[in-house]
């Protein structure tokens, strides 16, 4: 038999290398390369062609069952993930620390219990003590949630095995727990893997909804080996600034359903609130004829929401050097809007100082938003309020043209069922509301001229 040969595994990117190092060479992380328990090498060869049962091919047109889905008595957890749980699905669900992952969880494993619904919620970070009292403040102290703190996974599955299979299991978090199967501390690549294959694999075998906590990485990725997103059938992010009270649920990968549909949830006292109409909720306190701010009906999947840009210029001395500063959209898109704008419309933002926010924590990703961030921009350089009651949409290219967007008229009916009067965008969006006075523009330098002119 064959010397096994040592692998040490990368814990912030799951990349194997075959000597230690200080730093990983993928990621560039330090000191996260951690020695694995290798398998054993044997010198022959096995003759796998043998010895298995023969698998059954079915063609593609055989029609399948479609899976019933179970509701987990969240409207918005329901809406991210496609429509509710599907029983014998892995869901994995990563946010930052204290972002409210936990009290979600609870509130939903609630729901169902009270549905009739047999719930497992088994937590490695607290004891039992310490959900109860969350539970107790959330007022969920009499649904009849099964309770458990361990990090074992053998006994979670040696308890699960002599009694009837639960609608919903919680694993909070994958990080924590342990098999004695595997070498290594919890946490580690290996036993993280692990894990995750025992738990789904029951999961699976018994049509239990099962829910994996992780933690996540400085960057806001999800800690542990990239296969763990492979081997689940649904990834979620649970998003959110603690400093604001929103709170969003997205979908990343769903096998049942679509990536781009979220779930806005407010952090109140008893818990987590669903926000029907997350527009109102970005633009409270928002004041009228105010230089600088524009609105932007933004899409996620099918919901169109409603956000504010706000943008500032501020004039240096000669010879400082001029910052820039963002906030909840991309830099290096507005880095190429300033450059359009200086080349195309004539306007000069070198010797200013440029600031831009997306009030609430919101974060953008649609270039539709260009538009709403050009008219910020010149609107803060001319100190001029744009258009009472307007939004503003359109995808700007290096050559000053506002570009179509996609779901424009979705996004205009929002619009006008929020109260806005007016619609800025290109003048090639197709189904443009009836109710809201719609303006197309078509180069840049048109919007320069509505807002310096004051139309």
């Amino acid at each position: 038999m064959a010397k096994p040969k040592k692998r040490f595994i990368c814990q912030a990117c799951g990349s194997v290398h075959h000597r230690w190092q200080g730093q990983c060479p993928d990621c560039a992380e330090w000191n996260t390369l951690s020695e694995e328990a290798p398998a054993t090498v044997f010198s022959q060869k096995h003759d796998l062609s043998s010895g298995g049962r023969a698998v059954e091919f079915v063609s593609l047109d055989k029609p399948g069952e479609v899976p019933v889905r179970q509701s987990t008595g969240l409207a918005e957890f329901d809406r991210a993930l496609g429509g509710g749980l599907v029983p014998g699905s892995a869901i994995l669900m990563g946010g930052d620390p204290g972002i409210g992952k936990s009290t979600l969880l609870l509130q939903a494993a609630a729901a169902i219990a009270r549905a009739g619904r047999r719930c497992v919620y088994v937590s490695g970070e607290e004891a039992t003590a310490q959900v109860r009292m969350r539970a107790a403040r959330l007022g969920l102290a009499d649904a009849p949630v099964s309770l458990a703190s361990t990090t074992s996974v053998r006994d979670i599955l040696t308890t699960l095995g002599g009694m009837e299979p639960p609608g919903l299991l919680v694993i909070d978090s994958i990080q924590t727990m342990h098999s004695d199967t595997i070498e290594g501390a919890p946490g580690t690549v290996s036993q993280v893997r692990g894990c995750a294959f025992e738990l789904i694999r029951y999961a699976k075998e018994n049509g239990v909804a099962l829910v994996l906590v992780g933690h996540v990485t400085k960057d806001g990725s999800i800690a542990g080996p990239r296969v763990l997103e492979h081997m689940v059938d649904v990834v979620m992010s649970f998003e959110g600034e603690r400093s604001h009270q929103y709170r969003i649920l997205r979908a990343l990968k769903n096998r049942f359903g679509a990536v781009d549909e979220i779930g806005v949830f407010s952090m109140a006292q008893e818990g987590l609130e669903e926000v029907e109409n997350p527009s109102m909720l970005f633009l409270s306190g928002r004041q009228e004829q105010l230089a600088g701010s524009a609105v932007f009906p933004a899409i996620e999947g099918t919901r169109p929401v409603l956000v504010e840009i706000q943008a500032l210029i501020v004039r240096l001395q000669s010879g400082a050097t001029p910052r820039r500063a963002v906030v909840g959209w991309d830099n290096g898109r507005m880095a190429m809007l300033l450059a359009v704008l200086e080349a195309r419309c004539g306007l000069n933002f070198s010797s200013a100082e440029v600031y831009l926010n997306v009030a609430g924590g919101y974060r953008l990703s649609d270039p539709a938003a260009d538009l709403a961030v050009a008219a910020a921009l010149v609107s803060a350089l001319a100190d001029k309020p744009l258009p009472q009651r307007s939004v503003w949409l359109g995808e700007v290219s290096l050559a000053g043209e506002i570009r179509p967007v996609a779901h424009g008229s979705l996004r205009l009916r929002e619009a006008a069922k929020l109260g806005f009067e007016r619609g800025y965008g290109p003048s090639e969006l197709d189904g443009a509301s009836s109710k809201l006075q719609y303006g197309g523009l078509t180069q840049l330098a048109n919007l320069v001229d509505r807002i310096m002119g004051g139309a």
